[in-house]
């Protein structure tokens, strides 16, 4: 089995996708995660939470790195939904970072050159970051793999927003990630919002005797519920699926920029077409595969 080295940069703890990520992460063999690393908004609870969710997937051993809490320019009023950790952190935990997120994923990522995929399912202070503190990151990162963006060239493409979450929270930091020259792939709103989990599946998950089963399952109910809706989309989990099984998910070679200015909100992801272009635009994907592959990878034998 080709083990892929994976970072992943997530700002877990508002919308349940970043922990449903992360359980996929684990419960999958082909990946080795060597730390996780938090950004954005209250980064020690974002690792508390991590570290509750590693503990209950039996991973207590990875190291977890806070990172960037503010937009890299500080310019930008965070997002804080208020609901973070609820039902999962019980008050008690408490986690001590293992150092700072941008200085691990440089050493990481230039100490192992050309080895270790940087997922990044947050906003991209953390990313940015590390490109300007060392360039050479660009070319010695294996892949930075994203969720992030939208073109709305795909099918659907006029019903999408114009803008993506993770890129208008922090539209500076994610034009440095994509003007870096850096291999991309861009998992965004032209394919995540085609993949949901429906109540149904997260009742099937409230059942696995699992724990880290049911804390997803208790996360994405009360997800469920704030959105006053049936379901939700899958958008962090479906970056992970891309290094999982390459027939999810459908990419074209682009160009990518960020169009921006400082108002907000604001952050326009523009892809254009070349062939010499450093982002792999996910723009088609497979939804019933994705949810068979994450529902058996999450339930395994059950």
């Amino acid at each position: 089995m080709d083990v892929k080295r994976i970072i992943i940069d997530t700002d877990i703890g508002s919308d349940p996708d970043d922990s449903v990520a992360l359980a996929l992460a684990m419960r999958s063999p082909e990946l080795q995660i060597e730390g996780i690393t938090t950004v954005y908004g209250d980064v020690d609870l974002r690792a508390r939470l991590a570290k509750k969710m590693l503990r209950l997937g039996e991973k207590a051993d990875i190291p977890i790195y806070t990172g960037i809490s503010p937009s890299l320019l500080r310019n930008r009023e965070v997002w804080w939904g208020g609901h973070e950790g609820e039902g999962v952190l019980e008050g008690g935990e408490s986690t001590e970072s293992a150092g700072h997120a941008v200085d691990f994923i440089i050493e990481k990522i230039m100490s192992n050159p050309g080895q270790i995929t940087l997922i990044a399912i947050g906003p991209l202070a953390n990313v940015a970051a590390a490109l300007i503190r060392e360039p050479a990151i660009a070319t010695n990162v294996k892949q930075i793999l994203m969720m992030g963006g939208v073109t709305r060239l795909g099918k659907g493409g006029a019903s999408l927003p114009v803008l993506e979450h993770n890129i208008k929270c922090d539209p500076e930091a994610a034009s440095v990630v994509f003007a870096s020259g850096a291999p991309i792939v861009m998992v965004g709103l032209d394919v995540t919002m085609h993949v949901n989990i429906h109540r149904s599946e997260v009742q099937q998950l409230s059942r696995s005797t699992s724990p880290l089963n049911q804390a997803v399952s208790e996360m994405l109910g009360r997800w469920l519920d704030i959105c006053q809706r049936d379901f939700t989309a899958m958008h962090d989990p479906i970056a992970v699926s891309y290094l999982l099984d390459d027939a999810v998910l459908q990419t074209e070679r682009m160009n990518v920029t960020v169009e921006y200015d400082l108002r907000h909100p604001s952050g326009m992801t523009v892809a254009v077409p070349s062939e010499t272009g450093n982002v792999q635009v996910c723009l088609g994907v497979n939804s019933e595969r994705f949810i068979r592959l994450l529902m058996e990878r999450l339930l395994g034998n059950e």
